[in-house]
């Protein structure tokens, strides 16, 4: 039973919401949870995911969802009334194995809606989803949330065939499945409630465009970052760096200016098996034409080429090349999703001109090129776990 109901203000006229939780205190609560999280660190998280979990809990990010879903919240008012928005209902969600930290920041926003949650953990990725759920249900101060998360959210780990698969399907009234197209389109396709809502974030890529006038240091240390914690698995990494407007000889300045800076922004030591396959990869680029460089300790392979190589297969492998705006833009892969650019003017019309006509869901700083919020691949999935009721008078 709906118990809250909060006012905003917003280009329908006053919007409500009805929900059972308090959605302010919900945040305040998440918020209130970073001081625990900067007194430790637990065993499963490395320390960039722990900093960037305790900073994505920032009260103004987490209000966000709110204020582009309602408006600017305000007190109950006589105003003519406009839609009410309310939860749909259980809401499950299939995670992905190779981008594990999708998992708490998931469970954090969607906790947020007031609904019952169940995320389905990757067969073979990290259960970061169920450590943090855990840290949370042990560090919240007693209340609507830490109750909530105890008595209507949990996170399990399961194959594709085990009977849950069809029960939760058949229980959820949205349906949330990050994954490959066939895993979507087999779990949509089980029994479920002809009214409940299926959003797929199925495979995806991204690219860097950056014009050479932009590239100063911090520019490249955010390019090391974003392309090093998933390499090419993650859809949201760079699969590879594209020199706007630049020529080949700029390219290869950018390889090597990020070779040499990698040390220093990388820290962490590659396993062997991850050295000896970025030296296999070197030899492979080298003999398809590629001009390469394996950076300190075999840790990456950088490489710089022409569009019309084959490309060559190295979690940590990253093409570089030039091409004018145009070009780059036809070379687009069909299923991309992010561009992180590092431009002169990013806010030119043209660009936007040029991209219109594309399939790029995001076009953002290349430090934000992992950043999750409450709209993803262009879905607003968020504002699609509530329906709405006109109402007039």
């Amino acid at each position: 039973m709906s118990e809250h109901l909060a006012s905003f203000q917003g280009p329908r006229g006053t919007v409500r919401l009805t929900m059972p939780l308090d959605y302010r205190a919900a945040i305040a609560n998440w918020t209130e949870l970073r001081k625990a999280m900067a007194r430790s660190l637990p065993e499963a998280f490395t320390r960039d995911e722990w900093a960037y979990l305790i900073a994505f809990l920032d009260a103004d990010n987490l209000a966000t969802p709110f204020r582009t879903t309602f408006g600017d919240p305000v007190s109950e008012s006589a105003a003519a009334p406009g839609p009410l928005y309310r939860p749909r209902g259980g809401v499950a969600i299939w995670l992905p194995n190779n981008v594990s930290l999708l998992g708490p920041l998931v469970l954090v926003l969607l906790s947020l809606t007031g609904q019952p949650l169940r995320l389905k953990l990757g067969s073979s990725g990290s259960d970061l989803a169920g450590a943090f759920l855990r840290f949370a249900r042990e560090r919240l101060p007693p209340g609507s949330l830490r109750d909530w998360l105890e008595s209507h959210v949990t996170a399990e780990q399961f194959d594709r065939d085990d009977p849950r698969q069809s029960e939760w399907t058949q229980w959820a009234r949205v349906r949330i499945v990050f994954g490959s197209d066939a895993a979507a389109a087999a779990i949509h396709a089980l029994p479920h409630p002809q009214t409940s809502v299926g959003i797929s974030f199925v495979d995806r890529q991204s690219e860097a465009w950056v014009e050479p006038g932009a590239l100063d240091e911090a520019v490249l240390r955010d390019l090391l970052k974003v392309f090093a914690i998933y390499g090419q698995a993650g859809c949201t990494s760079p699969r590879r760096v594209v020199v706007i407007d630049g020529t080949p000889d700029e390219a290869a300045d950018l390889k090597d200016r990020l070779a040499d800076l990698w040390p220093s922004v990388i820290r962490q030591r590659p396993a062997m098996h991850q050295a000896s396959e970025n030296l296999m990869a070197d030899q492979w680029a080298r003999s398809l034409g590629w001009d390469t460089v394996v950076v300190a300790e075999h840790a990456a392979v950088l490489a710089t080429g022409s569009f019309e190589l084959p490309g060559f297969e190295a979690l940590l492998g990253l093409r570089i090349l030039a091409a004018s705006r145009e070009e780059a833009c036809l070379r687009l892969p069909a299923n991309i999703q992010t561009i992180g650019h590092a431009l002169v003017d990013p806010g030119d019309p043209s660009w936007m001109r040029l991209l219109a006509a594309s399939a790029v869901c995001r076009f953002v700083p290349i430090a934000r090129m992992h950043h999750f919020s409450s709209t993803w691949d262009g879905q607003d999935y968020w504002a699609q776990c509530f329906e709405v009721m006109e109402v007039s008078r």
